[in-house]
């Protein structure tokens, strides 16, 4: 497999972008890429093949394109440090809006051996982990940006598994409230 150049995984309405995504996300990390195809994504999207061909060019394009973490990473990170904890957690329900879905849960189901997902899992280390790493202080800073990582993977799972939930009920705010001052005593390092 080669590497090819990616395009922004941001969603844009009315294009059948966003639901392609949804579906190849779904698709390339619950089965293997050999099992994967076009069809049954577009199938999934409610979409055409060709609309796929399209905008994603081929299937291995539309993989490099999923497994590009470096969009959600720049709004996660797009705060000082005083400051990221909160902005983790409301950065991360916000995306979860905009993608109906986590932005970075499907990293959780790349735990298989394929070289692809092999690929999903080193993407997220270098796009999000390492890059966590190199904002946070000095001492243990790469075991803080695993834990922070963690954190996140554990929200979005959590908020994921009890959909319907008292996070339903919740404003994004009180989340926050509840959630961020963990994040941010690993991110300070205390």
């Amino acid at each position: 497999m080669t590497t090819a150049p990616v395009e922004s995984t941001a969603p844009e309405q009315g294009t059948g972008r966003d639901a392609i995504l949804r579906a190849a996300r779904r698709a390339f990390a619950l089965r293997a890429y050999a099992e994967v195809t076009l069809r049954g994504i577009a199938a999934d999207a409610g979409v055409s093949p060709s609309l796929i061909v399209k905008r994603f060019g081929s299937k291995e394009q539309l993989f490099h394109t999923v497994a590009d973490f470096q969009p959600v990473a720049d709004e996660l990170f797009a705060a000082p440090p005083a400051e990221l904890g909160r902005h983790l957690v409301l950065t991360m329900l916000r995306l979860r809006d905009e993608f109906r879905g986590d932005p970075l849960l499907r990293v959780v189901f790349s735990l298989g051996r394929d070289d692809e997902r092999t690929l999903l899992r080193d993407r997220f280390r270098e796009q999000v982990t390492a890059r966590l790493a190199a904002i946070l202080a000095e001492r243990d800073r790469e075991l803080r940006a695993e834990l922070i990582a963690g954190q996140l993977l554990g929200l979005g799972t959590t908020l994921s598994l009890h959909r319907p939930g008292a996070a339903n009920l919740a404003s994004a705010e009180r989340i926050a409230d509840l959630y961020a001052p963990g994040l941010q005593r690993l991110i300070d390092g205390d």
